[in-house]
């Protein structure tokens, strides 16, 4: 006997095969990826970020949390975040050009894994013991006490205090300057050891080290790079000698470290009265940015204390209401800070392209 086959009888075919049509839809003719199909061709939209995420980079996420285990005060982590999203800003548009074929060389990658290996030294991040982490504007109140790492610094400092050429308002600023030149000195010497590292897989490689005109010219920049910064900490220990023994004038044309470096840069390029006059009224508003975010700072630091001093000893309701103040000033200082380093970087170029057009 013939085995018995299961299923619908044959007057019927047509009309399953239709429903089956229907149900399924229509197939993308290009679904096989071959290769000049869309998806072969198109860059692979953006990861999405999951709730609770800061980064859309895993990698910068699980630096996010390393760093808020290490018990980072609120303004370097504020800091810190501002630092991984200009990364991440960065990594992906240059995954947009990489798509593009616009990196053949490398050199833009390259000069990715140096930025992120110097946040990691900067930070503390990079698992070496011996890493010096130094804020240039941190805002603590015994921060004097902290040391400046620098015979000479040390030397100049105290002889500023103890000449009476400053008020309070003035040795404030003089210390934030000497505080900036000490992190100027850090980033050196973290950029150095960052290129000394590369350098030297370069030479104990086993493989022949591609050296393609791209990597070479990334190499000499980094060389360049060294040395713009080395003149630039030359130039403000020259100033913080010279301000210590005078004092501050009467009319300084501004205030804050950061704007005075890129005025001074300014003042050495080749520009024209009007463009120079232009550049300071740039400056002006970018000092103005500045100190919103250093007013931000304060408040996040006293509205962290008030929020340490509640869970110990207020009740839920106040803990609530002091949390939620706090996280919201969190939040604005993370953005202020993204708003400053990104600022900061356009103006440096500018002035950077302005002074090698002239060379």
């Amino acid at each position: 006997m013939a085995p018995r086959r299961l299923g619908v009888s044959v007057l019927s075919a047509p009309i399953v095969l239709l429903l089956l049509l229907l149900l399924l839809g229509p197939r993308p003719a290009a679904s096989h990826g071959g290769k000049y199909s869309r998806e072969k061709n198109e860059p692979p939209p953006p990861a999405s970020r999951e709730p609770g995420e800061e980064f859309r980079m895993e990698k910068l996420n699980q630096l996010w949390e390393k760093a808020r285990r290490l018990h980072l005060s609120p303004v370097r982590l504020a800091e810190l975040h501002a630092d991984l999203k200009m990364q991440e800003r960065d990594e992906l548009n240059w995954k947009k050009l990489k798509v593009e074929g616009l990196d053949e060389d490398g050199e833009r990658e390259a000069l990715l894994v140096r930025n992120l290996n110097v946040l990691l030294a900067r930070y503390g991040l990079d698992g070496r013991k011996d890493a010096q982490v130094v804020h240039s504007n941190a805002l603590a109140d015994d921060m004097q006490d902290d040391g400046l790492g620098d015979p000479r610094l040390e030397k100049l400092w105290h002889k500023a205090k103890s000449s009476g050429k400053f008020s309070s308002e003035e040795l404030d600023k003089l210390w934030r300057e000497f505080l900036h030149h000490k992190g100027k000195v850090h980033e050196y010497n973290v950029l150095l050891d960052t290129l000394s590292r590369t350098e030297e897989a370069y030479s104990n490689a086993v493989a022949p080290v591609d050296l393609s005109p791209g990597k070479g010219e990334a190499l000499y920049g980094k060389h360049r790079e060294l040395k713009e910064k080395l003149q630039s900490i030359n130039q403000g220990f020259d100033r913080l000698r010279k301000v210590s023994h005078q004092g501050y004038g009467p009319a300084a044309e501004f205030e804050e470290p950061r704007v005075i470096d890129l005025w001074d840069l300014a003042q050495t390029a080749n520009l024209t009265e009007k463009e120079l006059e232009s550049f300071r009224e740039e400056l002006k508003h970018f000092e103005a940015k500045i100190e919103k975010h250093n007013h931000y700072q304060k408040q996040l630091e006293i509205s962290h204390e008030k929020l340490k001093h509640v869970e110990r000893i207020g009740d839920p309701e106040h803990v609530g209401r002091s949390r939620e103040k706090y996280t919201l000033l969190e939040e604005r200082t993370k953005e202020l800070a993204y708003k400053v380093k990104k600022h900061l970087q356009d103006l440096s170029s500018r002035v950077s392209r302005m002074r090698h057009n002239e060379l």
